[in-house]
């Protein structure tokens, strides 16, 4: 049986000063809303601050994936999930205390993904498979949109695949996906995936939601 394919846009390289008509155009065509919360400080650039991101997420018509790029991040991600997140992702390399906020975000009703960096071992936490959502492989270094595609992280996305198995555990990649990268991190075995530049450069953002999509299902298994 393939796997599901979801794609989640994220709104980092949207006309934030009019947000409300960006997502609009892509909400039809979408899984969820990526959204992508850096602080300037666990990443070099800063997006939304929680009163920020709590109104997006009260305001959008389809799910919000949050992708917390924050230091402390034990601390603020439960907030997230409170505020009525479908999927709140904190990275290894910020948590403290991995199965503490993991639980607590799911307690809040949010699945909860776990990011790892680009230099980052995915085997270092393949321990917490069972008490997460999702994993998110970073294709790009954090913190910018517009990135290219690090395709060296396909052996990681490949290795994550079989840590995960046969549990109904989603894995996301983020950074770089294209039309022509797509193709090659669903045959490693992502099934989520995070399209920032690729959507809201493109003269349809909906219809560049489909092909994507279309590139993806074609190579699941």
């Amino acid at each position: 049986m393939s796997r599901e394919i979801r794609i989640t846009p994220s709104i980092l390289n949207a006309d934030f000063s009019n947000l409300d008509l960006e997502i609009k155009r892509i909400a039809a065509s979408s899984d969820l809303l990526h959204l992508d919360v850096m602080d300037n400080i666990f990443v070099p650039n800063f997006t939304f601050d929680f009163a920020r991101s709590a109104e997006i997420i009260a305001d959008c018509p389809i799910g919000v994936d949050a992708h917390l790029m924050v230091a402390e991040v034990d601390q603020i991600a439960p907030a997230y999930a409170e505020a009525g997140c479908a999927s709140v992702t904190i990275h290894v390399e910020a948590t403290s205390n991995i199965p503490m906020t993991a639980k607590a975000i799911r307690k809040a009703g949010a699945r909860c993904g776990l990011g790892i960096k680009p230099g980052t071992s995915i085997e270092d936490y393949a321990d917490f498979v069972d008490e997460i959502d999702m994993f998110l492989i970073m294709t790009v270094e954090p913190g910018f949109g517009g990135q290219k595609f690090m395709y060296d992280m396909i052996e990681k996305l490949r290795k994550t695949r079989v840590i995960i198995g046969d549990r109904p555990i989603w894995l996301q990649v983020d950074g770089g996906v294209s039309l022509e990268t797509i193709s090659a991190a669903a045959e490693a075995g992502a099934d989520t995936f995070v399209a920032g530049s690729a959507v809201f450069n493109a003269e349809d953002p909906a219809a560049m939601i489909e092909s994507l999509r279309a590139l993806a299902v074609s190579e699941a298994r």
